[in-house]
């Protein structure tokens, strides 16, 4: 399965701002294009609503992976999870909980301070991965083994 279009938001005031370059969304971007997946440039947008907009627009346009970076802590910013879980049909939780298990397994602790979700938007999966290169590495390490195959349930091929 390859050519399947994929999404990548970068959840980020600063980085939308222009007070620095994100660093996270290019990391994802090569990662899903090694997966087969055609990915655009991330998206990079102020953390709260408008990540909700990048979502449900991407979902719109075909993309059948949303992974969003960021937004995902406890500051009051971090507001990656409301704006994801409203637009969700069915959560798919052992995804997030296996991210923040890896996390912690790696021996970050705070990673389990993460409140990122998973689940299906229409025919889209949507995960929210942390903010940080190292939380970006893990989650991408929890992933790649089994996104294909997430993809390809959601619209009902046999496993």
């Amino acid at each position: 399965m390859t050519g399947l279009p994929a999404t990548v938001i970068v959840a980020s005031n600063r980085a939308a701002a222009g007070v620095y370059d994100d660093t996270t969304g290019p990391l994802i971007v090569d990662a899903l294009q090694g997966l087969g997946f055609v990915v655009a440039a991330p998206v990079v947008c102020p953390d709260g609503e408008p990540v909700g907009e990048a979502i449900a627009a991407a979902v719109a346009a075909g993309a059948r992976v949303v992974l969003t970076t960021g937004g995902t802590g406890l500051t009051p910013t971090d507001r990656t999870p409301e704006a994801t879980r409203p637009l969700l049909d069915r959560e798919v939780p052992g995804v997030a909980e296996a991210i923040r298990a890896a996390g912690v397994a790696k021996g970050v602790p705070t990673a389990a301070l993460s409140r990122g979700v998973a689940g299906i938007a229409g025919q889209t999966l949507v995960v929210n991965l942390p903010g940080s290169r190292g939380g970006v590495k893990d989650a991408l390490a929890v992933l790649e083994p089994v996104l294909v195959h997430a993809v390809e349930q959601i619209v009902g091929s046999d496993h």
